[in-house]
């Protein structure tokens, strides 16, 4: 007991509880603040969740069914995942008006927020494509020649070459995409709406998508956009365009000479 008092009284005896207090502290931290971050973040989320199911139930439930399962009018929501969602519900076209072989883009009657709990909601149904992030969307640094020639091999049959839209079968239609948004861009690639196919991760890479609207934002801006041809026909190019204006031309030509040839007094006398 004397060594042990000694021991107490040592003047390093102080330092060294102070870091033993120090690293019990430090522990302590380490063990249960992790978990109380990922605990709240748990619980955001399933707040999101309930909020976007009640949502949900008022404006979605009655096409998609009271557990996102379809019906007659509207099909699964099951898998199809947040991003899914936030271009459907962000652009407007869902809710739908009413059924057709088209859903037009209208107003979004729903705010971001709104929006974001609805995604979780559906999200929850069931897994798939992930609301992606700015970082992913950006067409910052992106390749716009290499998005150029992917888009004209992907994209041109259906939306025309500089994006214009253009008519498919049985109603349908591709829809401009002059004004529409990085994300949405995006996510219709990531997610196919409607007739589009979908462009996953694994069928065209991250940076393919943010070349291909790195190329759009490039063909929708003002200064690029104006046709110094005149009035345009779809963006086919001057050649093209200039081809059609002279076989037009070369025809009125032809057309007008026959009818002076039909009318000289000579043609009426025989």
């Amino acid at each position: 007991m004397k060594k042990l008092s000694a021991r107490r009284r040592h003047p390093l005896a102080a330092v060294v509880v102070l870091l033993l207090a120090l690293a019990a502290t430090g522990g302590l931290y380490a063990a249960f603040a992790p978990a109380d971050t990922a605990q709240a973040d748990q619980t955001a989320q399933s707040l999101a969740i309930e909020e976007g199911k009640k949502l949900y139930t008022v404006g979605c439930a009655s096409c998609h069914g009271t557990d996102g399962e379809g019906t007659t009018d509207g099909p699964s929501l099951v898998g199809v995942g947040s991003a899914a969602v936030d271009f459907q519900v962000g652009t407007g076209r869902m809710p739908a008006q009413q059924p057709g072989a088209q859903v037009p883009k209208k107003k979004n009657i729903y705010t971001q927020a709104e929006i974001d709990q609805l995604a979780a909601y559906v999200a929850s149904l069931g897994a798939g494509p992930i609301t992606p992030t700015e970082q992913q969307y950006s067409p910052t640094g992106a390749d716009v020649a290499k998005g150029g020639e992917l888009f004209r091999t992907n994209c041109a049959q259906c939306h025309n070459f500089t994006g214009k839209g253009g008519a498919l079968t049985n109603g349908k239609y591709a829809p401009t995409l002059e004004g529409v948004s990085a994300k949405h861009l995006y996510e219709a690639m990531q997610t196919g709406p409607q007739n589009m196919p979908s462009f996953p991760d694994g069928v065209m890479p991250e940076q393919e998508k943010r070349d291909i609207i790195a190329y759009v934002e490039t063909m929708n801006d003002p200064k690029v956009a104006s046709s110094p041809g005149g009035i345009t026909l779809g963006g086919l190019g001057p050649v093209s365009e200039g081809l059609f204006a002279w076989v037009a031309g070369l025809g009125a030509l032809i057309a007008a000479a026959v009818w002076v040839a039909a009318h000289t007094a000579k043609a009426k006398k025989s």
